[in-house]
């Protein structure tokens, strides 16, 4: 991709993801997160009505008197991206890829935050950390995080959720609002999901395609394993091939469910041949 293309995709990304924050998502996105980062302010003396777990004992046992920890909302937060740009996200059969929908939810959310003066960072993934993007505010950089999502060739095609949640948890270790952007196709990540759940205020978005569900009717078909780059040929005429992959889909997504719900995890579904404005308002709305 020559410079002048690269700009202009970037430049369309920009105009279509920035009119939908300002217009629908800033005041969501203020209400979901805002207030939910938390400063020390200052000690003071306890109070009848203060909450126990609020009392500072090390400043109680220096006093010989109760003293108690105030804490304010911080007017300005760190909101990070992580970015599976893996090969499995490079398909798509309609409208869009998944890489495509995972650029235009990253500048929807990182227009959000600029908008609450609020800084953000990003790292792309796949099976390796492919860019690590520093947390820092204003619109050049919120184009060059859309400028790198885009032009970024993966040198690993396989996934790895557990190293970028690791390397992650590494980077960041005030808290922060990070948003997890992937298709999921990985497993043993679990544990450290749960980590950064408790860490952090972490989001899960999980980008599909029709095809992720289910399969056309259209007979011997190559299926080309994006990570692996195996192809096998599948018959998709037969109605029991059809089913068996829906149903293997449909408790892959029911195990994630259920893994988001163990890990404190909010979590939205986003596919490619669909508007992302109504699952993302949802989940904003249940946080709100």
């Amino acid at each position: 991709m020559d410079t002048t293309e690269l700009i202009q995709r970037v430049r369309r990304v920009e105009l279509k993801t920035r009119g939908l924050s300002d217009r629908i998502f800033s005041g969501e996105y203020h209400s979901a997160f805002k207030g939910r980062g938390m400063a020390f302010s200052e000690n003071r003396e306890y109070q009848h009505g203060d909450e126990i777990r609020t009392i500072d004992w090390n400043v109680t046992a220096r006093m010989g008197h109760p003293y108690v920890k105030v804490f304010e909302e911080e007017r300005e937060l760190t909101v990070f991206l992580l970015l599976d740009v893996s090969g499995s996200n490079a398909t798509g059969t309609r409208k869009q890829t998944k890489r495509d929908l995972i650029t235009e939810l990253s500048a929807v959310l990182a227009f959000s935050a600029m908008g609450n003066n609020d800084k953000v960072g990003a790292v792309l993934f796949s099976d390796r950390i492919e860019r690590f993007i520093p947390p820092k505010k204003g619109r050049s950089h919120i184009l060059r995080i859309i400028r790198e999502i885009i032009e970024v060739e993966p040198e690993g095609k396989g996934t790895n959720i557990n190293s970028a949640l690791e390397h992650f948890l590494s980077a960041m270790k005030k808290r922060t609002i990070a948003f997890l952007i992937s298709d999921f196709r990985d497993e043993g990540f679990d544990q450290t999901l749960r980590q950064a759940g408790r860490r952090h205020d972490l989001v899960a978005l999980r980008v599909t395609d029709p095809l992720d569900r289910k399969l056309p009717s259209i007979g011997w078909i190559p299926v080309q394993d994006p990570e692996s780059g195996q192809t096998k040929w599948v018959f998709t005429g037969r109605k029991s091939t059809r089913s068996t992959h829906a149903k293997r889909e449909k408790i892959r997504e029911a195990e994630l469910k259920a893994m988001f719900a163990r890990s404190g995890v909010d979590q939205a579904v986003l596919c490619t041949d669909r508007p992302y404005v109504q699952p993302l308002m949802q989940l904003f709305d249940r946080r709100g």
